[in-house]
């Protein structure tokens, strides 16, 4: 309990001193995530792309929305979609087939029945909570994992669907205000 309670603050802390290095203006904040890749940062990187590149540890491969949604619409069950938020963010809204990983409790997920070669994609809201559940999962001999490059917010952004309980919904949860400001579509609903 305590382990995860600081890593649940070290997060917070690594997220608050990330954004205090985010330029003022949020306004020139378009999604552009092909340029990000790379790693490398370019002249014409956006904000978002440069929070991202500062907040990945590049411990797991990034796959881009389009080809996700690609991916999915081939097979859809082609994938192990695991969602890694709060149950409370889940609730608002998710990927569709999207299976819930509690981000507090994730060590605790029983894997025996997932074949370690089926291709996992984990996401969170930008992907910093996922990337580390990602890298537990290549630990755990997953050979298949990839991060959602920018999490449901990328996701959204780009226009891709998400769904609740109820069916296709316009609902995401920004996990806190200090987030809000880079969903640019969709509704968002703190629960």
């Amino acid at each position: 309990m305590a382990a995860s309670w600081l890593k649940s603050s070290r997060l917070r802390v690594r997220t608050l001193a990330l954004l205090a290095l985010v330029p003022a203006s949020l306004a020139a904040c378009g999604q552009q995530p092909e340029r990000a890749r790379s790693g490398a940062a370019t002249p014409d990187m956006t904000a978002y792309d440069r929070m991202l590149g500062v907040l990945y540890k590049h411990t797991v491969p990034v796959v881009q929305p389009a080809e996700l949604a690609a991916a999915l619409q081939k097979k859809p069950q082609s994938v192990l979609l695991l969602d890694t938020r709060t149950p409370e963010e889940y609730q608002v809204s998710h990927l569709r087939d999207a299976r819930f990983v509690d981000y507090d409790h994730y060590q605790q997920l029983d894997l025996s029945a997932i074949a370690r070669t089926r291709p996992v994609v984990v996401y969170c809201t930008v992907g910093a909570r996922s990337e580390q559940v990602g890298a537990w999962l290549r630990q755990q001999g997953f050979r298949d994992v990839r991060n959602l490059y920018g999490g449901i917010f990328q996701w959204m952004n780009d226009g891709q669907p998400v769904v609740n309980a109820q069916g296709p919904t316009t609902n995401v949860h920004p996990y806190s205000i200090l987030w809000r400001p880079w969903l640019k579509t969709g509704n968002p609903v703190y629960k």
